[in-house]
């Protein structure tokens, strides 16, 4: 009855809802979620036996009504489970199953806040149990909430105004679990190939997640951040407050700002060159800071209109880019700029984004979609990033070679959190339908890493020459 009560509230927003802390109360959660799916499938399954159907596996476990539990329990759980989810949407974009992608999408939207009571708890074992006088004013309903805490505004008693990240309890010892049973949910759903090695991803994951979930480390990179970024226009980096941060509790200067996907109303200018500043961002991280942010969330980015400068938030998935995969896109993106299939070909083989099978079983397919990419990114007019039709066929070829097992292929550890970062500002883009010059931006950037003219395609795409 009570989770009924806490489900509701959760879907209208107006409660909070507290997060399972424990590992037996985590996994209960896990357990009556795969109760919920079994009885779903059974019932869908049923029914479609008595139309005379034979439904498959994967047809019974994606039912609209299994999509909702699935959402809905990921969402309740919080922490690693609900962001691990979140990355799989980020990292594959347009590449999902259309049941999956709801299901991620709807993840991305829907973390609750904890109740009061239980944000007091956290709170007095981090500050003390009177922590409350150390403020001038503390807002209990968070600003925002994510997967793995929630975000209050705080006013001190000398004036600091102040965004407070506080750490839902049972995250960080509930990673390992909530990523195991997650990938468990994402097999027996039949949408992983089950000859495919995992395991060295799930490793990374929980590292990563670890990682996230520790605030002292995250203010270490938001500082990091703030020093890369000082003398640059584009972008507002909040400043660490050292006095109220902690392991589970991460302070920071509140710096206004509207949801970046608010700008999807905004004229074309104005999301053109918000893209603009996002995509040299990228660049810039992998080029020339060796560090990225590799979490391309929407909720990541806020937009102050009375500047047209880009608010950055959440650094705890900051990580290092290695000179070998730095270097591997560098290769890539000479031989995109110089229009050569072949040596793009090679250089996403070389650096591991390929596998040599695809390649050796797929070899017309592959060329295809190469050139597919070439011809979208080397055309004489701004990269129009609302033009989704070249996705589609991309889609396709690659569904094709993913029914061949020998093709399967996990790229490096280091290039697959690039690419989510490099696949998520991608989906921002298409989202606001913005318009960009892509070859100019990664051809100024190559530039000032001191690659020759020569290696980049000084004499511009084919159609311009």
């Amino acid at each position: 009855m009570t989770d009924d009560r806490n489900d509701k509230d959760g879907r209208d927003g107006k409660e909070g809802r507290a997060v399972p802390s424990g590992r037996l109360s985590r996994l209960g959660q896990f357990g009556r979620l795969a109760g919920g799916v079994a009885g779903g499938m059974l019932a869908e399954g049923a029914r479609r036996l008595a139309d005379g159907e034979r439904p498959r596996m994967r047809d019974l476990m994606l039912t609209p009504g299994n999509v909702g539990r699935v959402a809905d329990r990921l969402s309740h759980l919080r922490g690693a489970a609900m962001k691990l989810g979140q990355m799989i949407s980020m990292d594959a974009g347009d590449m999902l199953p259309p049941e999956l992608t709801e299901i991620m999408a709807r993840l991305r939207d829907r973390a609750r806040h904890m109740p009061p009571a239980q944000l007091q708890q956290v709170l007095a074992r981090q500050w003390g149990k009177n922590w409350r006088t150390r403020f001038a004013r503390f807002d209990a309903t968070p600003v925002a909430a994510a997967s793995i805490g929630q975000v209050h505004r705080a006013t001190t008693r000398d004036g600091r105004v102040l965004a407070i990240k506080v750490q839902y309890p049972g995250v960080r010892e509930s990673i390992d679990a909530d990523v195991d049973n997650v990938a468990t949910l994402l097999r027996v759903s039949g949408l992983l190939p089950r000859a495919l090695d995992i395991a060295p991803l799930l490793a990374e994951a929980k590292r990563q997640l670890a990682e996230e979930a520790d605030y002292v480390r995250e203010g270490e990179q938001l500082a990091l951040f703030g020093r890369l970024l000082a003398g640059a226009t584009d972008y507002v980096v909040p400043t660490l407050d050292t006095e109220f941060t902690t392991e589970r509790v991460l302070a920071m200067s509140f710096v206004e700002g509207r949801p970046i996907e608010s700008l999807v109303d905004s004229s074309q200018a104005v999301r053109n060159e918000a893209v603009r500043a996002l995509i040299a961002l990228v660049l810039r991280e992998l080029f020339e800071f060796g560090v990225m942010q590799t979490d391309p969330n929407f909720a990541n980015y806020r937009y102050q209109p009375d500047t047209g400068r880009l608010v950055l938030l959440d650094f705890g998935a900051a990580r290092p880019v290695g000179a070998a995969t730095s270097g591997g896109y560098e290769r890539l993106l000479r031989a995109a700029l110089a229009d050569d299939p072949d040596a793009v070909r090679d250089a996403a083989v070389a650096a591991g984004f390929l596998g040599e099978q695809a390649v050796v079983r797929h070899r017309e397919r592959v060329d295809t979609m190469i050139g597919i990419v070439l011809g979208e990114l080397n055309r004489p007019v701004p990269f129009d990033f609302g033009d989704r039709a070249f996705v589609g066929v991309l889609r396709d070829q690659g569904m094709e070679m993913a029914g061949d097992q020998t093709t399967w292929h996990l790229p490096p550890i280091d290039i697959l959190f690039v690419q989510r970062k490099i696949s998520g500002t991608a989906l921002l883009a298409a989202r606001l339908k913005a318009r960009v010059d892509v070859r100019a931006l990664v051809k100024r950037q190559l530039q000032g890493a001191g690659v020759p003219d020569s290696a980049i395609g000084t004499a511009g795409p084919p159609a311009a020459r």
